[in-house]
């Protein structure tokens, strides 16, 4: 995988490239509070929070929330936007939290799991800062366990490509539970659409996603061709939605 310098890439266009709906945020925190304890408030740690996406929701449903993050720029974005009393945002990594140990009751990583290189650090590091008992909400892909979006199919092995960023689902679950955690649910998630088939180019044009940081030039040309001749026959169509993976691990 190339790792992806946020810092100098991407960050001008991530929040609008990636930005949820209020629907999809909802659907989203219902699926969390789904799989954590219901006591409120719960202290939580949105690691890898990028501009800051999910964290005001989280800090709104569950309690107050720090986002880590390691790109200065993703950071200042989220700050610059940030207005509940319940958040704050820290320089940091999966594998080295700022935080002190046993201070949260969850984490979520929200497909940030796979930008982590040492994932047995990280892996020690939740467990160093999460409660006994404490959750981990991972939305991660999985190499074995891939939603396949539709427009994929339109760049060059890209299906390949893009499952090649992810772990094997086992391989995760095996890291963690040889430090013993426990998986507590693993299933899928399913947004409502972004919007049309029109509305889903805008955004992929941004190329705010890993995905478009592992093709070279021309395998990026060919797809974006191939794509807006299958938009420019029904733009207006909603897009297809997909099931997301959600694994959920418990602290021991």
């Amino acid at each position: 995988m190339r790792s992806i310098d946020y810092d100098t890439e991407q960050y001008q266009d991530y929040a609008r490239g990636r930005a949820l709906t209020a629907q999809q945020t909802q659907v989203w925190i219902d699926a969390f509070a789904a799989v954590l304890p219901e006591r409120r408030p719960l202290a939580g740690l949105d690691v890898g929070s990028g501009t800051g996406r999910f964290t005001p929701a989280l800090a709104e449903a569950f309690g107050p929330v720090t986002g880590i993050e390691p790109a200065t720029r993703m950071r200042e974005i989220a700050q610059a936007h940030s207005a509940h009393p319940d958040v704050r945002y820290l320089a940091g990594a999966a594998e080295e939290l700022p935080v002190p140990s046993g201070s949260a009751d969850y984490a979520l990583m929200f497909l940030s799991w796979h930008h982590v290189k040492d994932k047995p650090q990280a892996a020690r590091e939740l467990t160093r800062v999460l409660k006994p008992g404490g959750r981990l909400l991972l939305r991660g892909n999985f190499r074995d366990h891939h939603p396949r979006p539709w427009w994929l199919e339109h760049f060059p092995r890209g299906y390949e490509v893009d499952a090649a960023l992810f772990q094997p689902l086992h391989e995760v679950i095996a890291m963690f539970t040889s430090i013993g955690w426990r998986v507590t649910g693993f299933g899928t998630v399913t947004e409502p659409s972004v919007g049309s088939y029109g509305d889903m180019l805008a955004r992929l044009r941004l190329r705010t996603l890993s995905f478009f940081g592992q093709l070279g030039p021309d395998d990026l040309a060919a797809g974006f061709r191939r794509l807006e001749q299958v938009v420019a026959a029904d733009p207006d169509t909603p897009a297809p939605v997909f099931a997301e993976p959600l694994l959920t691990l418990e602290r021991r």
